[in-house]
């Protein structure tokens, strides 16, 4: 997937907009439910069966997500795939929701989009996709998204008539979609695509996209060294992820606010991490300081403005913010730093996150969870035998150990990554944060105990933050365990819900062992509940790793699943013209693409 950013969103051009006109948006339809759904890239899976189809929708639907935005490109097997994904939610879950995110950078990198012989693809695959019986539904209409497309003109004179007449006007397709593209221009040109934006979708909102090396001497200071970030830079960090909502998504609502004849259906992006060292594509986004909990508590606090949220992604590989299994046909190139580093741990908490969105009304804490992720070496290491330079932007990652706690009750977690580097902090029923300082060739290791007794020991044998890497890796190794038979924490709920409560900001590096109360820095986010319920030692289990042994029989070993799925091998898959129990019916237009004439995408920031 080609990652198109432009830097449109510069944050004087969003505080101009902002200022320009009141920041409104309407409220929403009710033909436009409160949803969570993934992005999953097409473009991927082509060795994928119907089985892992079925998979991903069950695994997704266990943990909250509604749907699937599918990705797609202009791939000979795009029809097979996208026939196996109906099929396989329909017999996995037949609630769960699919639509199209036309990928308008690759079909574009394929076809060329200032051709009409492209909107005529894309309208093909469009009304051959929407009638499935999965199809997400807005107002009896099917909801279409995109990636990109902000320079398509489909023959026509500009971008906004291509759009109105060759695809959502189109005799083919009008009365029949509910657009909601995201196309990476100023939000103040929303206002140009009356008829053809029913919404907007923000997928850049996952990322401060605008914190970048260049600039990190204005807000850190001169001198900044990551690998000695102070606690002030630490904290100044933070606030580009604590402000995120209103740098990019009030600009974003600003904009669609003034497009006439729209539903105004707002759709923002919730990321994990971000990732490249490709070829083609070698940066950073600065993702440290709890980034997927974090974004996850502002949508909640603006849950009003919001009737979609994206997960983004469920299996980009190639940039890093995935949260499925590795699985399928990942980039070339991109297995020296995805394999071994499994991301499932964030879908663990993400029901809890997803709910609250959904109800506004925080669910109840029933079982304590443990997740922690770290880098697997320094910011500043030399790696001994890549091709490729260090990733753009790679001096704003922080050498920090990153911890989330979901509490049933008041407990304390140690933190560890050497046998003298520890510390122990408070931890309050509900949401918690936490963080301690990397240490060369050592571990991590997190303890949650309560009441004298070790609910989850946490410690990973196959992870080492390792000095002296061979390749550039800015991946995560993500790790979590959970205890069962806590008892449930009281749940929260309010017309307009603050974020799940957090006992830590940024804590600096330390060597102490004595116990830390939690912090209270972070001014958006109100000190956490101290309802407390009785503890109940039981088995942790891990997503990402083992568990060091306990001398505790209340604690059992985690069991250990962070090495990566194998992409598949399956041959006998059929190629997408055999395959007739899959393939989508066709219109009259040919459904394989026309032959490549193009390769221009657009330029990488």
């Amino acid at each position: 997937m080609v990652f198109r950013i432009g830097r449109l969103g510069a944050i004087a051009t969003f505080a101009a907009l902002a200022a320009g006109y009141p920041i409104t948006w309407k409220r929403q339809d009710a033909g436009v439910p409160k949803l969570v759904v993934a992005h999953h890239i097409v473009g991927l899976t082509s060795s994928f069966t119907l089985d892992t189809w079925k998979n991903d929708v069950a695994l997704a639907s266990s943990k909250g997500i509604d749907g699937f935005a599918l990705n797609i490109g202009a791939d000979d097997f795009t029809f097979t795939q996208l026939g196996l994904a109906s099929q396989g939610a329909a017999a996995a879950n037949p609630n769960f929701k699919l639509f199209l995110s036309l990928d308008m950078g690759a079909i574009d990198a394929a076809l060329g989009c200032s051709k009409a012989e492209t909107a005529a693809f894309i309208r093909n695959v469009t009304s051959s996709f929407i009638t499935q019986p999965n199809q997400l539904q807005v107002n009896g209409k099917a909801f279409v998204s995109t990636f990109a497309g902000e320079a398509c003109t489909f023959g026509q004179t500009d971008v906004p008539t291509g759009w109105n007449t060759q695809f959502t006007q189109h005799p083919d397709l009008v009365g029949k979609i509910h657009f909601v593209p995201s196309f990476f221009i100023d939000p103040a040109k929303y206002k140009t695509f009356t008829n053809v934006m029913d919404g907007a979708f923000n997928f850049n909102g996952g990322w401060p996209v605008n914190f970048i090396t260049n600039n990190a001497q204005s807000i850190l200071g001169a001198n900044f060294n990551s690998a000695h970030f102070s606690p002030d830079q630490q904290n100044a960090i933070a606030s580009q992820i604590n402000g995120l909502f209103d740098v990019a998504d009030n600009a974003q609502i600003a904009g669609l606010a003034q497009v006439v004849n729209s539903a105004h259906t707002y759709m923002t992006a919730v990321a994990p991490w971000f990732f490249t060292h490709l070829s083609s594509k070698n940066f950073i986004f600065d993702t440290d300081n709890h980034l997927y909990v974090t974004r996850w508590q502002q949508v909640i606090q603006n849950r009003d403005k919001i009737d979609i949220v994206e997960l983004a992604t469920w299996n980009d590989f190639g940039e890093s913010h995935y949260l499925g299994p590795i699985e399928g046909n990942p980039p070339d190139g991109s297995a020296d730093y995805v394999n071994g580093f499994d991301h499932q741990g964030f879908l663990e908490i993400t029901n809890h996150f997803a709910t609250f969105f959904k109800t506004g009304t925080e669910p109840p804490i029933t079982t304590d969870q443990l997740v922690m992720w770290a880098r697997p070496h320094p910011a500043n290491a030399a790696a001994t035998a890549d091709n490729l330079s260090a990733p753009r932007d790679f001096q704003l990652s922080q050498d920090q150990l990153w911890a989330v706690v979901l509490a049933t009750a008041p407990g304390s977690l140690t933190l560890a990554t050497s046998d003298t580097n520890k510390q122990t902090f408070d931890v309050q029923a509900g949401v918690n944060k936490f963080n301690i300082s990397l240490t060369p060739n050592g571990f991590m290791s997190g303890t949650l105990t309560r009441d004298n007794a070790a609910l989850i020991q946490l410690k990973p044998t196959d992870y080492t933050f390792n000095p002296a890497p061979t390749k550039f890796n800015y991946n995560i190794f993500v790790a979590q365990a959970a205890a069962t038979g806590g008892a449930a924490a009281p749940s929260a709920s309010s017309n307009l819900p603050a974020p799940p409560a957090t006992s830590s900001a940024v804590v600096p590096p330390t060597t102490s062992t004595a116990a830390v109360p939690p912090a209270s820095s972070d001014p958006a986010i109100p000190p956490a509940s101290s309802a407390s319920a009785p503890a109940t030692p039981s088995a942790a289990t891990s997503a990402a790793a083992s568990s060091a042994a306990s001398t505790d029989p209340t604690v059992s070993t985690a069991t250990s699943t962070a090495a990566a799925s194998p992409a598949s091998t399956d041959a006998a898959i059929p190629s997408a013209s055999s395959d007739s129990a899959a393939a989508l019916p066709t219109s009259s237009v040919a459904a394989t693409p026309p032959p490549v004439t193009s390769a221009v995408v657009g330029p990488l920031a």
